[in-house]
């Protein structure tokens, strides 16, 4: 594969897997090669908790060129239930495809960054039907990146977001978002059968890093289709640092 641009949507097989960093690491290794990159959140939910936003953690770690949240809701909930619980106009999945698209025009990368999993109600469509990232993929004919998780339950949970993707058709591969300083039995045996395309395995604990730490360091983590310097992710996930 080369090297991912324009719309590239980054979702996860659950929710605090570690998108926020996997996105800001994308960033920050395509910035450093050279790439202007838009980083777009359709929905921030929990506003209310008064914690540093997706889009904050982003632009602390990556710098990117364009750091955007289309809409915000104050419960830390699905956006769809969020936007209901707190009565606020849901998110259109028209708004976010027009909104990414000229973002896109603009930027050579946009990272689009979901809520939670892949099938979350997100928002309503026209017709009043719940729409989810996986739709938004399929409107922008953009391709998937998965967080995954490094322990115990990520094979299944992310088989199961595999097999949703290939039945939309939709190109994806796999990033594993925080890889324990000190990996376990069950660590090392994911890693070995995680199904899917792995591209990158990012440490645990970047996200509290210094900025420009991060960015010099975030290309060591990824596989060069994502403008990182890895070439064998499964080989090298014990050595990063």
């Amino acid at each position: 594969m080369r090297p991912l641009t324009g719309p590239v949507i980054v979702t996860g097989t659950d929710t605090g897997v570690g998108k926020t960093v996997v996105t800001a690491a994308i960033a920050a290794a395509a910035a450093s090669a050279g790439l202007r990159v838009a980083v777009i959140k359709p929905a921030q939910t929990g506003t209310d908790l008064e914690e540093e936003t997706d889009a904050e953690t982003v632009t602390r770690l990556a710098s990117p060129a364009t750091v955007r949240t289309i809409s915000d809701y104050p419960d830390p909930l699905a956006p769809l239930a969020a936007a209901r619980v707190s009565s606020l106009l849901p998110l259109g999945l028209g708004l976010v495809v027009s909104e990414v698209s000229a973002e896109a025009a603009k930027h050579d990368l946009t990272l689009i960054e979901g809520a939670g999993g892949l099938l979350v109600p997100m928002g309503l469509t026209p017709a009043g039907e719940p729409w989810h990232i996986a739709d938004l993929a399929v409107e922008l004919g953009a391709p998937v990146i998965v967080v995954a998780r490094a322990g115990l339950g990520t094979l299944n949970h992310t088989a199961l977001t595999l097999e949703a993707l290939d039945r939309r058709e939709i190109p994806c591969c796999v990033v594993i978002g925080a890889w324990p300083e000190e990996p376990a039995v069950v660590h090392l045996t994911n890693l070995a059968d995680l199904p899917g395309r792995l591209v990158g395995v990012v440490p645990e604990g970047s996200g509290g890093m210094d900025g420009r730490i991060f960015q010099r360091s975030a290309a060591g983590w990824l596989a060069p289709v994502l403008y990182g310097t890895l070439d064998d992710v499964r080989s090298f996930a014990d050595e990063i640092e």
